[in-house]
């Protein structure tokens, strides 16, 4: 059974792909999220400038702890996480325009390619749009949705509510599991972007990914 839904989502890959290279985005497509981290460190060269928005995927492909472990000796990762008060965000925030790569996943992903994604503060988004020289996408194929209306509903729906439980957020969805569309201070659903093209062809890469991961 595993092994015929992974010939489907090689297939489903395989179609987005397409879609994306039409995009001038760069992709490709690996099993298993072993492969993701290290396709993802194959774009890498010593003493390159790393960062990360905050991303469930990335933790999972072991990612941010290796950049924040023995990898941060490699190459030059700004962490976030190390960030004590809100200046200092702001400029951990203000150096990754100028970062070589900045990594993240996306809330959803269309059939016909588009990246769809909601932000709490706007640095992950702001990041996609301008700024790094590369933004290395890693997105499981458990993200896809038909359009952008149902992406958007896959991200409000069933990406935000955990994603708001996580972080600690006092919102609706952490009461019920399903979006309330709030206006609450801490609302993690306060910038919503699609992303349909690329200018810089290439800038944006896209490791798609047949193992679940994220929200």
């Amino acid at each position: 059974m595993l092994d015929a839904i992974l010939k489907s989502r090689k297939l489903l890959a395989d179609q987005l792909i397409r879609k994306m290279e039409a995009r001038q985005f760069e992709a490709c497509y690996v099993e298993t999220g072993a492969e993701a981290f290290e396709k993802v460190c194959s774009y890498f060269t010593d003493g390159c400038t790393i960062t990360a928005g905050g991303s469930t995927s990335l933790k999972q492909i072991g990612l941010l702890p290796y950049l924040e472990g023995e990898g941060g000796a490699k190459y030059n990762y700004i962490d976030r996480g190390k960030a004590k008060t809100t200046l200092e965000k702001r400029e951990i925030f203000s150096k990754a325009a100028l970062a070589d790569y900045y990594l993240m996943s996306t809330n959803a992903l269309t059939l016909d390619g588009e990246l769809v994604n909601v932000d709490g503060v706007g640095n992950r988004v702001a990041a996609l749009c301008f700024g790094p020289e590369n933004v290395i996408i890693v997105v499981s194929l458990n993200k896809v949705a038909k359009d952008v209306r149902e992406a958007m509903d896959r991200v409000r729906n069933q990406a935000a509510p955990p994603n708001a439980l996580r972080l600690n957020c006092d919102t609706p969805c952490t009461k019920t599991g399903s979006c309330g569309n709030c206006l609450k201070p801490d609302c993690i659903c306060a910038d919503l972007l699609v992303t349909r093209f690329s200018r810089v062809p290439g800038r944006i890469k896209v490791v798609l990914v047949g193992e679940d991961l994220g929200f």
